[in-house]
C-alpha cells in the first residue's frame, strides 16, 4: 500500500506543477482554446482594460498574432518587468524550451487587448 501511495504522490508531484503552468488551466478568463489537433493548439487571448494574468509559461514553441494594438507588461519570476508596445498584425515567435518563457502578462491600456497564440505541440523535426 505504501508503494502505490508513494508512486501516486510522485506522479502527482511531477504532473501537477507542469499542468499548473498551462495558461488555459490557470487563467481561463483570458485564454481559451479555439482549435486543437495533434500538432498545434490555438488560443484566443483577451485582456480587458488594465487586466493582469497569473504566472504561467508555454513550454513549447509558439507564435502570437496581435489582433489589436496595445501596451503590455510582462513580469518574470525574478520580479523584472518588460514593457512593449504592439500593433495589430504584429507577430512575435518564441522558440521551444522549458522555463524559457515563464511570465505574468498585463494589459497596460484602458482598451481591450486581443491576440491569437499558436502553440506547437511537439518540437520541430531536424
Amino acid at each position: 500500500m505504501k508503494t502505490s501511495l508513494s508512486v501516486t504522490l510522485l506522479v502527482l508531484g511531477v504532473t501537477l506543477p507542469a499542468a499548473a503552468q498551462d495558461p488555459v488551466k490557470v487563467d481561463s478568463k483570458h485564454y481559451q482554446v479555439v482549435f486543437e489537433d495533434a500538432q498545434v493548439r490555438v488560443l484566443r487571448i483577451t485582456y480587458g482594460p488594465r487586466e493582469k494574468s497569473v504566472m504561467h509559461e508555454h513550454p513549447v514553441g509558439y507564435c502570437v498574432i496581435m489582433l489589436t494594438g496595445g501596451q503590455t507588461r510582462f513580469q518574470t519570476p525574478d520580479g523584472k518587468f518588460t514593457d512593449s508596445n504592439v500593433k495589430a498584425g504584429d507577430v512575435n515567435c518564441t522558440p521551444a524550451g522549458p522555463g524559457t518563457d515563464k511570465h505574468n502578462p498585463e494589459n497596460m491600456r484602458d482598451t481591450t487587448f486581443s491576440a491569437v497564440l499558436v502553440e506547437r505541440k511537439s518540437p520541430p523535426k531536424p
